[in-house]
């Protein structure tokens, strides 16, 4: 059983989510074999509280939190509750959230109509995506700013 307590302690000690501590991370959470929303809570928090994470991390975070509310391919009225809670808990979306909220409905097999709500207005409440990449989020990556859709058709 992971200790959540001194696994925060160990990643968060300099207030920063390096590569790692990403790996730390990983080799503590796979022991249990399963990711399920007490681990999700537990990475919500380690983010929430670092002043700073690498790209890595915002990686496995996003992918982590997907796999957990796409298990059954649908999201439902209790998720997209969960999802808002997590998005607004900062008072912003940035370009990761709208990635991995984009990402989201794109996967779904299903998703309700609050979801449906809670997408269009993150969407219109960001400024960073404004213009063409309104309609489509992954247009530019944002580790390399290349375009994507460019760098597929070489």
């Amino acid at each position: 059983m992971v200790d959540f307590q001194k696994l925060r302690a160990r990643v968060l000690e300099d207030r920063a989510i390096d590569e790692d501590d990403v790996d730390l991370i990983c080799r503590e959470l796979y022991t249990e074999g399963k990711i399920d929303k007490p681990v999700v809570q537990f990475l919500i928090s380690l983010r929430d509280e670092a002043k700073e994470v690498c790209p890595l991390f915002e990686q496995f975070f996003f992918e982590t939190v997907e796999f957990n509310v796409l298990i059954d391919g649908r999201i439902d009225r209790k998720e997209t509750a969960w999802l808002a809670r997590m998005l607004f808990a900062d008072g912003k979306i940035d370009e990761h959230e709208m990635r991995f909220l984009w990402n989201l409905k794109r996967r779904a097999k299903w998703i309700c109509p609050e979801f449906q709500q809670l997408y269009e207005e993150c969407m219109s409440r960001s400024r960073a995506w404004q213009g063409k990449t309104a309609h489509h989020p992954l247009a530019r990556s944002p580790q390399t700013g290349f375009d994507r859709k460019n760098e597929a058709g070489k």
